[in-house]
């Protein structure tokens, strides 16, 4: 479902009621018209010149993870590692007035953010991400947490747009683990016939919670999909796993302030270890699944 504000020039304001209890109900909502058209442009421009210094490198590194088949004269870029950390234009979005108004109205004032990247689906190409929860790679004392999901291109069914299991974060945290190991993927039985797309135009944006189940298909058209994700937590949700430095941990708050007792709520808690060899992004995670939802990478 995708809740409509404004015609590409007006920015989104408010979350309606009807809004809040639907994402309280089915775990996600879409919004269009959230950055304006001069925003959206920037994002792509700046986008553009990320994948073309993709052709520089060969192997994945700390900025760059590079598809299958990436080469210097057809660049494969899949992801961008902390964009907010690579350019401004992607810090301007995580702090984006706008999107933490409407993130603050379902997980509260206080507002962390967790991780950031970029995920770029080339045309006819473009690496899939097979089912799974995020709140299974890092569960918290709350799980007021949720990801927003902003479209850089428009985001539809045959360009790999985002797939959700809807109502999926009432129940339980599947098991993502592999022949004993952390995989990030849940098995894929049954779950295509119970998911929706979430198809936003560029300039919109997704809000899924935490332990929805998602995914995405390889975009099979000749258009780029390119999506910018942000995590964002409540302010008094702590993990429970990972070491955690003080100062580190406070410099991700972007509204509210420091908070010394995490708020505990009954949540259901799988941790993500061991590992296996293949650590990384998502896309070296899910590399060792083979009962695969969206096809191999």
């Amino acid at each position: 479902m995708t809740t409509r504000h404004g015609n590409g020039t007006t920015p989104a304001a408010r979350l309606s009621a009807e809004d809040v209890a639907r994402y309280h109900e089915e775990g996600y909502i879409a919004v269009d018209d959230v950055l304006t058209d001069e925003e959206v442009a920037e994002l792509q421009r700046v986008t553009d010149n990320f994948v073309e210094q993709s052709r520089q490198v060969t192997e994945h590194t700390d900025v760059f993870d590079l598809e299958p088949g990436h080469t210097p004269e057809q660049p494969r870029l899949r992801r961008l590692k902390s964009p907010d950390k690579q350019h401004v234009a992607y810090d301007r979005v995580l702090r984006n007035d706008r999107i933490l108004d409407l993130v603050s109205q379902l997980i509260g004032p206080g507002i962390r953010y967790k991780t950031t990247k970029l995920n770029l689906k080339s045309p006819e190409y473009g690496s899939p991400v097979e089912w799974h929860q995020d709140w299974a790679f890092y569960p918290h004392t709350n799980d007021d947490l949720l990801a927003v999901g902003v479209a850089i291109d428009d985001m539809m069914l045959e360009n790999g747009c985002l797939m959700v299991v809807p109502g999926s974060h009432k129940g339980p945290v599947l098991d993502h683990h592999r022949d004993g190991y952390f995989a990030g993927a849940v098995a894929p039985d049954g779950l295509s016939g119970r998911a929706v797309p979430i198809e936003l135009r560029a300039g919109g944006i997704s809000l899924h919670h935490a332990r929805l189940l998602h995914g995405s298909a390889p975009n099979t058209s000749s258009r780029p999909r390119r999506l910018l994700l942000f995590e964002y937590a409540a302010a008094d949700a702590w993990p429970l796993t990972g070491g955690l430095d003080w100062d580190d941990f406070n410099a991700h708050l972007l509204r509210g302030d420091a908070v010394l007792q995490p708020r505990l709520t009954e949540v259901p808690v799988r941790i993500p270890l061991p590992t296996h060899d293949r650590e990384g992004s998502i896309y070296e995670v899910q590399s060792i699944v083979a009962d695969r939802g969206f096809g191999s990478t």
